[in-house]
């Protein structure tokens, strides 16, 4: 986390993040400590997220030690094979851990063991390129594991929150979820709402890497789908995904594919990306771009109405988009360290001209007023607005596993004594025959 990222997502109208923050060796106290390490010169309201990437008693520990200090979401790789990748044994017990604690299991969907064969055969079959990467994790990867992460919350009973939600097989499976009752919320990302696969085709490799991300940008008939879902309330809101690298980072896959750093920028162009495809295109009203790109969050992630809202008591955070001011992204303008934009040239008709952070007058007339330091830490509560009613639903002991998958064939556990004693008699009585 940077002060030069915050006044980006600033200058973009974002005034607060979340960030994902990695365990150090597995160790998630002292991947929480790192990140506050980081964040002291903060320039931006923020709060954290904290991966699990294994299991052990000293994890579910350290889970609630967290959640004490306002962390209220653990993210779940279901992909990274041999780096950051859960097994469905380890996805389990941090769901049935997160449903104790009241915090929100959030999961990166795409199956991991699957990805990995097809990063080899696409290797094999001498694609060394960015495009190797859209290749080797299609659609159906991501779709899997989305229903398979769902299967499993319904199982301990417990909500959910798929993160970059980039393919219909994705889409739909949450879509399907909720529309049976499931508490499961859908984010797809900006880069997923604007931009295609062809650029991992892009003849210069620089900008092919520049798109490089995981689950891939997909075609235009992903792209298009995730827009109208959005639109109809299938999925629920927008964020970024945004883990930025420089070209000469992204430079060190030009041989093999499967090194590129994962990542593109968004922080800065999410709100104006959305206002353009969604806005623009007549898909969403004002109230719902609102809605998917400030106040959902604030209430999936139990600060609203401190944020997400205008109002007395709310915080000073506030925004003024002008939609007659046209202008185009560019890397030669935008206000993040790195060298590439995914977006280049992209082309927005109506811009953030004014942003107020906690008050502050941190962005006008194209000018930022930031200072390292006055970013504040936004504890997350657990026990948000999805887990209500939640203790009547689920596997999180034996007792409401029986309750909850029980069939209508009587009483649990069915008492067999008195049958075994009457088999015996009969036994008895027949010898005597």
């Amino acid at each position: 986390m940077s002060c030069s990222g915050q006044a980006a997502a600033l200058a973009g109208g974002t005034t607060m993040h979340i960030d994902f923050a990695l365990p150090v060796n597995h160790n998630l106290m002292a991947g929480f400590k790192e990140w506050q390490r980081k964040a002291k010169r903060a320039c931006a309201d923020y709060g954290f997220h904290m991966a699990v990437t294994k299991w052990d008693e000293q994890v579910a520990e350290d889970m609630g030690k967290l959640t004490a200090e306002g962390i209220n979401s653990f993210k779940f790789f279901l992909a990274y094979k041999g780096a950051l990748m859960v097994t469905d044994d380890e996805l389990l017990q941090g769901m049935l851990r997160c449903r104790q604690l009241g915090a929100l299991p959030q999961v990166h969907a795409e199956n991991g063991e699957a990805v990995a064969l097809g990063q080899q055969l696409v290797y094999d079959a001498g694609v060394r390129g960015p495009e190797g990467h859209a290749l080797s994790r299609p659609a159906v990867l991501e779709g899997e594991a989305t229903a398979r992460a769902i299967k499993l919350a319904k199982f301990v009973g417990v909500p959910l929150y798929v993160v970059h939600v980039m393919s219909i097989d994705a889409m739909e499976e949450v879509a399907r979820a909720r529309q049976a009752g499931q508490r499961v919320i859908g984010e797809p990302v900006a880069s997923g709402l604007a931009l295609d696969e062809s650029l991992m085709w892009d003849t210069n490799y620089t900008r092919a890497a520049a798109a490089v991300m995981s689950p891939p940008i997909r075609s235009k008939e992903h792209q298009i789908a995730l827009k109208k879902a959005l639109a109809g309330g299938l999925l629920q809101l927008v964020a970024t995904d945004h883990a930025v690298f420089n070209s000469t980072q992204k430079a060190v896959g030009r041989e093999d594919f499967r090194v590129i750093p994962n990542g593109v920028n968004g922080l800065e162009e999410r709100m104006h990306v959305v206002w353009q495809e969604l806005v623009m295109s007549g898909l969403i009203s004002l109230s719902d771009y609102v809605r998917i790109t400030s106040t959902a969050a604030a209430q999936i992630f139990n600060i609203y109405p401190r944020k997400g809202r205008i109002a007395a008591g709310s915080d000073a955070d506030v925004i003024v988009l002008d939609p007659h001011t046209k202008h185009k992204i560019s890397a030669a303008t935008h206000h993040s360290k790195i060298d590439t934009n995914v977006y280049e040239g992209k082309e927005i008709q109506g811009k953030v001209t004014v942003t107020i952070s906690q008050g502050r007058l941190v962005w006008y007339q194209g000018k930022l007023h930031v200072e390292p330091g006055t970013g504040k830490f936004i504890k997350l509560p657990t026990l948000g607005p999805l887990f209500d009613g939640l203790q009547y639903e689920g596997a999180d002991s034996a007792d409401r596993l029986i309750k909850s998958f029980t069939a209508a064939n009587g009483l649990t556990p069915v008492d067999r004594a008195a049958a075994q004693i009457g088999t015996q008699e009969a036994a008895v009585d027949r010898q005597e025959l």
